[in-house]
């Protein structure tokens, strides 16, 4: 079984910001926290309207 340790992370986030770039990584950052907050708000919305179905 394999285990990586911090060294092991800090070498492999190192080679990801040399082939991608911050910035393109900084967009990923900020499109995956958009589509996050978009699907919490899409179970909610739904939640909501199987709330006012039951009623």
């Amino acid at each position: 079984m394999m285990s990586f340790s911090i060294p092991h992370l800090l070498v492999f986030l190192a080679v990801v910001v040399l082939l991608f770039g911050t910035k393109k990584l900084r967009n990923l950052g900020s499109d995956l926290g958009f589509a996050l907050k978009s699907f919490k708000k899409a179970m909610n919305d739904d939640e909501i309207e199987l709330k006012k179905d039951n009623k």
